[in-house]
């Protein structure tokens, strides 16, 4: 038997010694420290411990038994930002395991901070360090929980399990899995954020799609607000109107044209503005 890091092991307690325990299995060996024991251990008891390399890459047990493992996923807490590495998350050991910056989104405004989660499992590196991998589509397809129709228009809660060019994936506390487009959007979340949105499709597979806008009745205000803030950052006048290019609305307002012009009208009601063929103007 060889004791696999990453993994969860049933070893005896061979003897104790200063700070800790010896383990043993078919004449292999593994220290257990003090501090990675829970509750009291005797001499030739069999115990479930989860194996990993310390820092210069020898076996410690530890008792603390990780959801995540390298056969297995969960959630892990982001510990650190390290921008030139990646970023460590804590499983629930002793040891913050390294999510390697290749395993993370190119933009780095949308790495996990600190406080964010990542469904992650491990893997072990060339020189045999533990590592810790997010999931793949693949996986995350395979353990699919199919949403009821039922959830359409509700509010629902998930975390970003991975960011594309396409959009954001999340994953739901039920289990689902929702997609995100950029135009439900105002700003991308982050890899490992934990966002609440409205369902606005549920697919024939049982995935969902989810915006982070509010309804219109609501966006009308919030929009409206956003035209009279950028009229009043460039001195009054901008150059869009009912017939300007969709993709020009976007850009300069990040809004959609429908979205654009029912602030407008809601603002032309109101008496704050004026437009024309060419711009749009505080009144």
């Amino acid at each position: 038997m060889t004791l696999s890091i990453g993994n969860v092991h049933k070893l005896h307690v061979l003897k104790k010694i200063t700070e800790g325990f010896i383990l043993t299995a078919h004449n292999e060996e593994v220290r257990l420290p003090d501090e990675e024991v829970s509750g009291e251990i005797e001499l030739g008891e069999e115990i479930s411990v989860f194996i990993y390399p310390d820092k210069q890459g020898k076996l410690l047990a530890t008792m603390e038994l990780p959801e995540v493992r390298i056969d297995s996923y969960g959630w892990a807490e982001v510990a650190e930002v390290l921008p030139h590495l990646g970023v460590f998350v804590n499983i629930g050991i002793q040891k913050e395991i390294l999510v390697s910056k290749d395993e993370l989104p190119l933009l780095k405004s949308v790495w996990p901070k600190t406080g964010d989660f990542l469904f992650v499992s491990l893997e072990t590196d060339k020189k045999g360090r533990l590592l810790a991998e997010p999931i793949s589509e693949n996986e995350v397809t395979d353990d699919l929980t199919p949403a009821p129709a039922s959830i359409l228009n509700n509010e629902i809660v998930g975390r970003v399990y991975r960011s594309t060019k396409a959009g954001s994936f999340i994953l739901s506390e039920e289990g689902y899995r929702g997609f995100i487009h950029p135009y439900e959007r105002k700003i991308e979340p982050r890899l490992g954020e934990t966002i609440q949105g409205r369902v606005i499709d549920v697919k024939e597979d049982g995935t969902i799609n989810v915006s982070l806008l509010p309804l219109k009745q609501d966006m009308m205000k919030d929009d409206a607000e956003v035209i009279l803030d950028y009229l009043e950052e460039t001195g009054g006048a901008m150059f869009l109107h009912d017939k300007s290019d969709p993709e020009d609305i976007r850009h300069t307002l990040n809004m959609s044209k429908a979205a654009f012009k029912r602030a407008i009208g809601k603002l032309l009601k109101e008496d704050k503005i004026e437009k024309n063929m060419e711009k749009t103007t505080l009144k």
